[in-house]
């Protein structure tokens, strides 16, 4: 830890706390109406109410205190938390703080895949990894990979990591695990893709590189609408991909925990049918699954 010496100056209620190097270039100047979302040493600092304005500049932070508080009885605490600060950031600047990740895991209804969902936007848009090599890209993926040997893809899209494991254990085994994994990779400041994201509004134009007709957009739409909702809450994705009019039947892409859910096919003809026929019956018959 950076060595710091108090320092008594002739203002009874300064103390001057003096490091061996310059910390800061020109001065800095704060009391409790600045902006210091960005100065983590200072809002450190003012955590203590009986500090009243800080002072930095050269090699050495001036705080001044209230009258009724002896220095005798606070000077060590703030020459640790300076300390402390400045071996994690040695030059004083305006900086932001580190993003504060909040993971928990979510089960979904495919029992191979789990979510673990952040308190943070992870990504704007989607990413799916369907394989080991497919993850080049994707350095969180790969991280999971190489950290996991029963991960076998991972699916990126808003708030959470959507990961499908093997049959080589069980998610109450390695939940804890994972999550703390993702936390961490997270909160140290991994990247998360070096690949532009998918956008949710129509992926299916992605693949197959063309725009909707009419037909197709209606039940695009009702898809996004009245579907898509429930089916991303589960750590999922589904489209439509393809339309045929003569047969009346939408072919849906499923991608992230919906890809080879086991209940899936339920769903599709459960849900998804019905309510396309409800709201298009002139359009939809029938529905099918095609795995992303």
């Amino acid at each position: 830890m950076k060595p710091i010496i108090i320092e008594p100056t002739e203002n009874p209620k300064v103390m001057k706390f003096v490091a061996d190097y310059n910390l800061i270039p020109g001065s800095l100047e704060l009391d409790r109406d600045s902006e210091i979302a960005e100065i983590p040493l200072a809002q450190k600092l003012f955590q203590y109410p009986f500090v009243e304005r800080i002072f930095i500049t050269a090699n050495f932070i001036a705080l001044a205190k209230q009258d009724g508080v002896d220095w005798e009885n606070v000077v060590e605490p703030l020459k640790g938390i300076i300390a402390t600060e400045l071996e994690a950031n040695p030059r004083v600047y305006r900086q932001k703080q580190k993003e504060e990740y909040m993971i928990y895991a979510e089960m979904t209804p495919n029992p191979m895949v789990m979510k673990f969902v952040s308190n943070t936007l992870l990504l704007d848009g989607f990413i799916e990894v369907k394989s080991r090599e497919e993850a080049v890209d994707i350095p969180l993926a790969q991280a999971i990979f190489e950290e996991y040997d029963f991960a076998k893809e991972v699916f990126i899209s808003d708030h959470f990591v959507a990961v499908t494991k093997n049959v080589s254990v069980e998610w109450h085994e390695v939940m804890v695990s994972v999550r703390g994994f993702v936390a961490d990779y997270l909160q140290n400041g991994g990247v998360i893709s070096k690949a532009t994201p998918q956008k949710h509004a129509s992926p299916a134009s992605t693949i197959m590189n063309r725009e909707y007709n009419e037909e197709e957009q209606k039940i695009s739409d009702i898809l996004n609408e009245y579907v898509a909702p429930a089916v991303e809450g589960d750590g999922g994705k589904i489209s439509l991909m393809e339309y045929d009019p003569e047969t009346k039947t939408a072919k849906m892409l499923l991608q992230g925990a919906c890809s080879g859910c086991p209940s899936s096919t339920a769903t599709l003809k459960g849900g998804i049918e019905n309510i396309l026929k409800q709201f298009l019956p002139e359009l939809v018959e029938k529905v099918e699954a095609v795995n992303g």
